[in-house]
């Protein structure tokens, strides 16, 4: 028995809602309505993303205000990308002048205060991975009839440079016309501003050149982004929207001097990127995977970004090339110099790889870090040169020694914190947080490598980044007993391009003077930086107060604090972690961060009384997909009294627990038609099913019967999707995949999530507390001339569902009432007939019987109800032709 884990992606902000959705009139179905979209009365005044950067560090206010033109209430939803490099700290709505703030809590205080709040576990907002380099925030909330609304999101993140610039990436999608669209960012940098720039993804430099404006002199730099209505259509004469998509400023300051330092109220940062000195030789090898999960497009384009990557590697560098598979085999038995001779041969080799056999990553690293560790005891390297591994993989290890904690500790031990270990991820079958881990602890990092177009750029990017060492063994020094609480100030390399930022709070805030060192081993001698800071003089430079933001050298330092504390953190165990994770948090909850031990708690007005919504920080790891491990398996007890389920032809079971009774109404359709069984616009939860019919050939084609081959789960705010069929159980969790057979018995788990396979009987889906599906898997003989295999669909819970879900099913979840009089025998003596009052309707009905086979797939159990007849006409909201879909998902 298997066991297997998805960490989680996403966390929803969970609150009560009103959200427009299925009429109760026959006539259509309305799908949610989102602030962009400019629909049924909301209108978008105005969006406005203010952004402030003071030495490096961005405080960034995106603010939407709507109104609801309409004459009934309406929900409107709000939607921010963020980087995921940024914290959230705060965000407030205000309704018609009252403003609803949010509250930063320990994720468990959040939680329990969420649940003693909120019932029904309806979900108001997020906060999940989108793409790249992006989070996404949403929230929604029902606004009056004439109501003005004003969303306002804060987040704050140091910008990192990188190839020699600091970038701030905004997206931007407002999806209609906005009456007033800015975009606003004012810069300062006391060294000086050497440059600035702006460009957008989604228009023309003509067009953006007359909505833009951009300016720096000496300290300060101003972009402007205001686009006129007309400037935002898509063509002269369009009502939509051309801006979709990157909006980027990037910047660099002056380096006068090759190190600064800034003080404010008792903290520091110091700031180092030295520029002129000569690269220092690498001795480089690189670990790449062959397996056959590489084959194709993966391996073409590692194969593409290698080629490149030689033509980059200077004369003076020395490099091999491991790859494994099942086994491990190398171009060169050691290093070898990169001479123009030897890369023409390493191109030949490269373009002759082949992908084959399985993934074993413990003895391809071994071997790596055991040939730069030869070639430096054998003198083959110079003294002052630097060693890294670079390791690509895209599956985690499966053959050889294939434990995550045991590889680590070999290369751990291998290594022996000589050089660093880069790790790259290609694609999201892999256990990302393993590579991460390994490489944290090796004083490297690890980067995914996304499987599209342009993946052979990005790994040619990432090489780009560590090919120009400047200086290695890089140690900060500040005076003794002067210093408290410093971040990380010893680091293997610095690469060219890039910068180093320290941060701490000085002993004496009075003290006249400051003095820092820097040290580092370069190219061909040892270095020392000194930068001394006169305090007086420092007073007098940052009275800037129109570009600087409360304490920011605080809050620099305390994000630098905690994004380190929570680096840490990953590779500690017992104690150590548990004094990591307090530290951590404890500066969270001060400064108001949601981080990954954070959550924000935001209270809501929602039909005249407050709901709670909660938004949590989602990792980089998290897009991974399932991790193998030992655990348990629960037996599963069917509850006494069902509620709501379809099985057989298809035939839907209505049981309403106050009457003590039952209602079912078939479906007849084609096969292949899909049926929407439950949607939940607010808990994001949608169920779907496809019909199948008996085996081509069957000798009446009239009466053929109908079941359910094939259903859909899938809830877009978690970012999964299952795929049940009689065959396999196929999961995505993100883009994502993973495949089982109703031959396992295995269960996966996600943070509130549950799948449980049952061998050849069932599997169990249960969200959190408050949902619970059971899928019946029915077999029949193979060979059976009509008949085939087939799936029931069973909902056991439903009081985490919204008031708003609906479909075949999911309209029943909520309260309603019928009356039966006038039973009478019917045609068939043993199906009376009645007549039956419900949802306004009078009809006629029948008594009967259906099968209930959780307990027992192969006999069931009876169960006695009303039959609707007619495909469930007046029983269900509008005709059954409403809940037909397209496709599964």
């Amino acid at each position: 028995m298997a066991s297997v884990q998805w960490p989680c992606i996403i966390l929803a902000l969970l609150s009560g809602l009103v959200v427009p959705g299925f009429p109760r009139s026959p006539s259509r179905l309305l799908e949610k309505r989102s602030l962009p979209e400019g629909a049924d009365g909301i209108e978008i005044h105005s969006t406005k993303i203010s952004c402030k950067v003071t030495s490096r560090f961005a405080h960034n206010v995106v603010t939407t205000k709507a109104i609801n033109r309409a004459n009934t209430a309406k929900e409107v939803s709000f939607d921010v990308e963020l980087p995921k490099t940024a914290f959230i700290t705060n965000f407030t709505l205000t309704i018609d002048g009252v403003t609803y703030p949010g509250n930063v809590k320990e994720k468990e205080v959040a939680k329990k205060q969420y649940e003693k709040a909120v019932s029904q576990g309806k979900t108001a907002g997020l906060v999940k991975a989108s793409g790249r380099k992006l989070e996404k925030f949403t929230v929604s909330v029902n606004v009056a009839a004439g109501s003005r609304v004003t969303f306002e999101l804060t987040y704050e993140e140091l910008l990192k440079r990188h190839k020699g610039m600091y970038e701030m990436y905004l997206k931007v999608q407002p999806k209609q016309l906005v009456e007033h669209f800015e975009i606003e960012a004012d810069i300062f940098e006391p060294q000086g501003i050497s440059t600035l720039d702006a460009k957008a993804s989604f228009i023309t430099n003509d067009v953006l050149g007359s909505a833009l404006t951009k300016s720096f002199s000496g300290k300060k730099g101003h972009v402007s982004f205001k686009p006129s209505l007309d400037q935002q259509r898509s063509c002269p004469t369009c009502p939509d929207s051309l801006i979709n998509g990157e909006f980027i400023i990037t910047y660099d300051v002056n380096r006068e001097s090759p190190a600064n330092v800034q003080v404010v109220n008792g903290y520091f940062v110091h700031f180092f990127a030295p520029q002129g000195l000569p690269v220092v030789p690498k001795n480089i090898v690189f670990v790449i995977d062959v397996s056959g999960s590489m084959q194709g497009r993966k391996m073409e384009q590692t194969k593409d970004a290698l080629l490149k990557i030689l033509d980059d590697v200077k004369e003076d560098d020395f490099l091999n090339f491991i790859l494994f598979s099942g086994d491990v085999t190398t171009w060169k038995e050691n290093l070898v110099q990169a001479t123009p001779e030897n890369i023409q041969e390493a191109r030949v080799f490269v373009r002759n790889i082949q992908d084959q056999g399985m993934t074993n990553i413990n003895d391809g690293l071994l071997r790596g870090i055991s040939m730069l560790n030869k070639a430096r005891e054998e003198h083959r390297v110079s003294e002052r040169s630097t060693s890294i591994v670079i390791m690509l993989t895209d599956g985690d290890a499966n053959v050889g020694e294939s434990r995550p904690p045991q590889i680590q500790e070999n290369v751990r031990n291998a290594i022996g914190g000589k050089f660093p270990l880069y790790n790259l991820g290609f694609g999201n079958n892999l256990n990302y947080n393993f590579l991460e881990s390994m490489a944290l602890e090796n004083h490297g990092f690890a980067r995914r490598i996304y499987e599209d177009s342009d993946a052979n750029l990005q790994l040619q990017g990432f090489y780009e980044e560590v090919a120009n060492p400047l200086l290695t063994g890089v140690e900060v020094e500040y005076p003794e007993n002067a210093i408290l609480d410093l971040t990380q100030n010893t680091y293997k390399h610095f690469y060219d391009g890039s910068e180093i930022v320290v941060a701490g709070r000085l002993v004496d805030e009075d003290m006249n003077n400051f003095k820092a060192d820097v040290k580092g081993h370069g190219a061909v001698n040892d270095l020392t930086f000194t930068e001394e800071v006169d305090m007086k003089e420092m007073e007098k430079a940052l009275k800037e107060q129109d570009y600087i933001f409360g304490n920011y050298i605080e809050r620099l330092w305390a994000y630098l604090t905690i994004e380190q504390l929570l680096e840490k953190r990953k590779n500690a165990q017992g104690d150590e972690k548990e004094n990591l994770t307090a530290q951590a948090l404890d500066l969270s909850l001060k400064y108001h961060f949601v981080t990954p031990l954070t959550s924000m708690v935001v209270t809501k007005p929602e039909d005249n009384k407050n709901e709670m919504a909660i938004a949590d920080k989602p990792g980089e790891g998290s897009a991974d997909t399932v991790i193998p491990s030992m655990a348990y398996l629960n037996s599963y007890q069917a509850p006494a009294n069902p509620y709501y389920y379809v099985d057989g032809d298809p035939h839907f079971i209505i049981q309403v627990a106050e009457k003590d009774d039952a209602i079912c109404f078939n479906i007849d359709e084609e096969p292949g038609t899909v049926l929407r069984l439950i949607q939940d616009p607010v808990t994001g939860f949608t169920v779907n099913g496809q019909i199948i019919g008996d085996k081509i050939g069957s000798p009446n084609s009239e009466t053929r019967k109908t079941y359910f081959g094939k259903l859909g789960i899938a809830n877009t705010q978690m970012d999964f999707r299952i795929e049940v069929t009689p065959e396999k159980i196929t999961l995505w969790n993100g883009a994502a995949k993973s495949t089982f057979s109703w031959l396992d018995t295995v269960k996966v788990t996600q943070d509130g999530l549950s799948v449980m396979i049952n061998r050849r009987k069932n599997m169990v889906v249960t969200f959190g507390d408050g949902v619970t599906f059971v899928v019946v898997l029915h077999q029949v003989w193979k060979k059976h001339p009509v008949h085939q295999d087939f799936l029931g669909f069973y909902v056991l819970d439903s009081h985490r569902m919204s008031a708003q879900t609906h479909g075949l099913l999911g309209q029943f979840f909520h309260p309603f009432d019928f009356q039966v009089s006038d039973i009478h025998p019917g045609s068939d003596p043993t199906k009376p007939q009645a007549t039956m009052v419900v949802k306004n309707h009078q009809l006629t009905v029948t008594r009967g019987s259906q099968k209930d086979y959780r307990k027992d797939v192969s006999i069931g159990t009876k169960v006695a109800c009303w039959f609707v007849h007619n495909n469930g006409q007046g029983l269900i909201d509008g005709v059954h032709s409403d809940y037909i879909v397209p496709d599964l998902f």
